[in-house]
């Protein structure tokens, strides 16, 4: 594209349009007509100019141009409770459940990881030697050891809000560090599984194996699937990097990345529920099937939430993107 002589073919329109977003006085119908016909024309020719010749003075003129006639002809909107509930009740769990595809086999693989490492931690008596002092690990493993006071160590509202905002990180984490090609998302995995297994190994070489399953199932079935969707988004996030489909490489990775943002709202609510799971069920003086069974009722709540509704909004059309009207217009691509 020749940019000197784009400019030079449409420069009057642009001038119109803003011409007509300065008017004081009411528009009449005509005029109307005219600000939405400049206003798509000026929205095609930012998406022509900033895929095939961007110039960064050009392009700002034309998005502050475009966002002002978009105001205009949309009005001004406000968020509401509706948008809230939609968010919800369809934005969220179908882009989870679109992405399921990803944090599915990431689930499965990250939790069998974690279980070989256990097993080769807790039959290997080298490998216990070289994670701590026999007195250290006797002391963390032995009834009342480090692992079982840890979750009573601090009061329980100030335990739970402490974990939410150290899942809520991680998860946020693997949603944005995903583009870059994933990798730090199997880093931030990768520790998260080694901790597993290293409780894992070490309570079941102890013979105290249920004791630590008891004490990690109830809040650690939503909250690990609450990491492993993240870093399956962050995954597919990745992926976009590499290979965006039909879609140009930005248009791909903006809707991507909007919908990845929605994602790490609904996790840090659904790390919330498992906070607070972890903060005063998993202390708590229930026997151990009750605490698990609370656990297994809200991981299988969060998996029919995102298979039931998240499943029947994505086949109407629902992405977890922005609405379309609030999106920046781009240019139809061919498959």
């Amino acid at each position: 594209m020749d940019l000197d002589v784009f400019v030079s073919a449409h420069r009057a329109e642009w001038d119109r349009l803003d011409a007509l977003l300065r008017r004081q006085r009411r528009l009449n119908g005509a005029e109307v007509d005219e600000l939405v016909a400049l206003y798509q024309r000026t929205a095609t020719h930012l998406s022509l100019i900033q895929s095939s010749a961007p110039d960064p003075q050009l392009t700002g003129r034309l998005s502050q141009l475009v966002a002002r006639a978009r105001s205009a002809v949309t009005g001004t909107r406000r968020s509401s409770w509706r948008d809230v509930a939609r968010f919800l009740t369809h934005g969220f769990p179908a882009a989870v459940y679109r992405s399921r595809h990803w944090w599915v086999p990431t689930a499965l693989l990250s939790t069998l990881v974690a279980a070989v490492l256990g097993w080769w931690i807790g039959t290997h008596p080298d490998v216990q030697a070289s994670i701590a002092a026999p007195d250290a690990l006797r002391e963390m493993t032995r009834p009342g050891g480090q692992y079982e006071t840890y979750y009573s160590s601090h009061p329980a509202a100030s335990f739970a809000a402490q974990v939410w905002t150290n899942n809520a990180q991680a998860a946020a984490m693997c949603l944005v560090l995903g583009i870059f090609l994933g990798l730090p998302v199997l880093w931030i995995l990768l520790l998260n599984m080694l901790n597993l297994g290293v409780g894992i190994g070490l309570m079941a070489s102890a013979g105290r194996l249920d004791v630590f399953l008891g004490l990690v199932l109830p809040h650690g079935l939503l909250e690990l699937t609450a990491v492993f969707v993240a870093a399956g988004t962050g995954l597919r996030l990745g992926w976009t990097v590499i290979d965006p489909g039909p879609r140009t490489r930005r248009s791909a990775l903006a809707e991507e990345g909007r919908a990845a943002v929605g994602m790490a709202i609904g996790l840090a609510l659904v790390l919330f529920v498992s906070g607070a799971i972890e903060g005063f069920v998993t202390p708590s003086g229930l026997p151990t099937w009750a605490r698990i069974g609370i656990g297994v009722l809200a991981e299988l709540a969060f998996l029919a939430y995102v298979y039931v509704l998240g499943g029947r909004a994505a086949r109407a059309g629902e992405t977890g993107d922005v609405e379309e009207h609030e999106r920046s217009a781009v240019v139809p691509t061919g498959a």
